[in-house]
């Protein structure tokens, strides 16, 4: 039995949690996924021109900046039917094995794949399999691939959402299509993986029975849009999870409607999962800053002890374009064309540079490796301060974050953190053997490697 030492802090006590691992179903991650990033691309906001050429021209930036992984957004062509706004929503899909012409052709694709290929990136794709557009060409051709609502006679609407329509799992012939569809992609063009859309909205064993199909080809990388804490099951098919308990819990907590103990309580589940899966630790993504606002909008104080956070606790860290400059009021259109003010000079590249560069170099940082230990530390201001170590043999790396709306002085009063560490974004030396004590400002935080 594999077991998880974690040491939380309930009230005045110090609680050690033992877990069993989950029962693996396939086999685990391969070594990149484990020291990843996930970066987020808006083809169509990213640049003026809102192309694939375009963007291309970001890599470089990208590559200094220490992404590792860039998610693109839909890339199919959009429905006309029923759309919404003037361009339309990338979640419609009119062909899942065509290119969206106003990002480029098929060529330009597979040249940015390339590219990015040659730079040591990876590349995934959004993938949605649970509805299409009104005009998708599967209306057409293979109608009975649709549920149909008994009131209209016609296609299903998807949940609150009149531009799409629903797909039918119960057809074993739409199964094997949507699989083609994804093999197409993958054989293709080369990419390495797949975010999938409201994936717990398909039933599960449609990513049991095609998962293994498409990696036939390749291994490759699958990022699903569900809370593993609501759906045990699908941890089990995908190789990270959305954390969507923990974005609305850390809003409340802004908001003053949860405690700091709640969001420690709430960490302690997610940990409970055990390293089976991976969670994916993100302040904004696409919906978010459209639909909710910026990560500033929601978090205050908290939205870069939160980014922090999201890069050093165990997992794989997104990020969406623009949080680099950061868009701190700007929500980006869904529908229509806006694009990202790109000013020239990025305020936070280097914060994510120096963050991301330590989460894919130090071992200790590794997402879902059952060799490294989280300790939650003992604080003399555990209702403010939320402070951890991760451990991999001789490699440390300590976090510690600001949880008030003031500042807080306070002494790290536990024995797991002991030695010589230095800042990673100061480069000073701290011996926390002689002084353990911190002085730490509103939206405070603070890292270090041993």
């Amino acid at each position: 039995m594999k077991k998880i030492l974690i040491l939380a802090i309930i009230g005045l006590g110090i609680l050690s949690c033992t877990t069993q691992k989950p029962a693996k179903t396939m086999e685990l991650p391969s070594e990149w996924k484990r020291t990843t990033n996930i970066y987020e691309v808006n083809i169509r906001q990213y640049t003026p021109e809102g192309t694939f050429r375009a963007f291309e021209k970001h890599l470089p930036r990208l590559k200094d900046m220490g992404v590792k992984t860039i998610w693109l957004m839909p890339i199919t062509p959009i429905a006309q039917k029923n759309k919404k706004g003037t361009l339309g929503s990338q979640y419609a899909a009119q062909d899942y094995t065509s290119i969206n012409p106003e990002f480029g052709t098929m060529a330009d694709f597979k040249h940015l794949v390339d590219e990015a290929h040659k730079m040591g990136f990876k590349v995934i794709i959004d993938w949605v399999a649970n509805h299409t557009g009104w005009d998708h060409v599967w209306t057409k051709t293979n109608p009975d691939f649709y549920l149909k609502d008994p009131k209209t006679n016609d296609f299903q609407i998807a949940s609150g959402m009149d531009d799409i329509i629903e797909l039918d799992y119960k057809n074993p012939k739409m199964r094997e299509a949507m699989i083609d569809a994804m093999k197409f992609w993958v054989r293709e063009t080369n990419i390495d993986g797949f975010r999938c859309d409201l994936a717990a909205w398909v039933e599960v064993d449609f990513w049991q029975q095609a998962r293994p199909e498409v990696e036939k080809i390749k291994p490759l990388f699958f990022l699903g849009e569900f809370d593993e804490l609501d759906n045990p099951d699908y941890g089990k098919v995908f190789d990270a999870s959305y954390i969507w308990t923990w974005m609305h819990k850390t809003k409340d907590f802004n908001d003053g409607k949860v405690s700091f103990q709640d969001l420690k309580n709430l960490l302690m589940k997610y940990s409970a999962i055990g390293d089976g899966s991976m969670r994916a630790w993100f302040t904004s993504n696409h919906d978010e800053n459209t639909w909710n606002g910026t990560e500033y909008e929601k978090y205050g104080v908290f939205a870069k002890p939160l980014a922090v956070f999201s890069i050093t606790w165990n997992g794989v860290p997104l990020i969406y374009n623009g949080q680099e400059l950061p868009l701190r009021t700007k929500r980006l259109e869904f529908f229509e064309k806006d694009p990202i003010p790109w000013t020239g000079t990025n305020e936070l590249h280097d914060f994510y540079k120096t963050l991301l560069n330590l989460k894919s170099t130090n071992p200790a940082l590794r997402g879902g490796d059952t060799a490294v230990t989280t300790y939650i530390l003992k604080t003399t201001a555990d209702d403010k301060i939320f402070a951890y170590v991760r451990k991999n043999g001789k490699d440390e790396v300590f976090t510690v974050l600001n949880f008030s709306k003031q500042p807080v002085n306070f002494k790290i009063v536990d024995p797991q953190l002991n030695g010589i560490f230095k800042d990673v974004f100061k480069g000073r030396k701290r011996d926390f053997n002689q002084d353990k004590g911190f002085n730490m400002d509103v939206s405070g935080f603070e890292v270090f490697e041993k």
